[in-house]
């Protein structure tokens, strides 16, 4: 995959999750269409003033997703061919590696209560994860650490932590692109 488009579909992470954030935290996952500027201003000229007509994407919120498992949502949805791309803003718990260890051993059934597990932590991390893929191949990710980083003065609050790599969610990553296949 071509640089150029690794930064593209990065940028479009990033937009979707400044997008996102600007709506607070404790939010359902949100799923995005990505499509082409140029068609989109083509069809609805009257967004001109909202749209940079230079981006050659831009994301497109859709309607909730249904409540329940977002992999079996996620497995129901085909996108018409003018979607070139989707993104997917979820929240999410971080656990460090090591704590991994600390957490009950569940039956793969019952992956609620290994959730709730994890929820409950006292060294959980609340994110934001951004997952985005192009019909092309191409993939980012990125994720907000709520509170994770340092703050700037002492007595501030913590401020959150903007962490971009594909490889965060790979499988959730495989998940949208399968999306997008005809």
């Amino acid at each position: 995959m071509a640089p150029s488009e690794q930064q593209g579909v990065a940028g479009l992470a990033r937009e979707v999750e400044e997008f996102v954030a600007s709506g607070g935290w404790d939010q359902p996952p949100q799923l995005f269409a990505l499509v082409s500027t140029a068609a989109l201003l083509d069809e609805q000229p009257e967004l001109a003033g909202q749209l940079d007509p230079s981006a050659p994407l831009t994301p497109v919120a859709q309607e909730s997703l249904p409540d329940g498992d977002l992999g079996e949502a996620l497995a129901q949805i085909a996108w018409p061919d003018l979607v070139l791309g989707c993104a997917l803003a979820q929240e999410i718990i971080v656990l460090p590696p090591d704590a991994e260890a600390e957490l009950p051993v569940v039956p793969e059934t019952d992956a609620e209560r290994l959730r709730q597990a994890a929820a409950d932590h006292p060294r959980r991390t609340e994110a934001r994860l951004v997952a985005a893929v192009l019909r092309d191949g191409a993939g980012a990710c990125v994720m907000r650490l709520r509170g994770a980083g340092k703050p700037e003065e002492p007595g501030d609050v913590p401020v959150d932590e903007i962490i971009e790599n594909p490889e965060l969610a790979p499988n959730l990553l495989e998940a949208l692109k399968a999306t997008l296949l005809p």
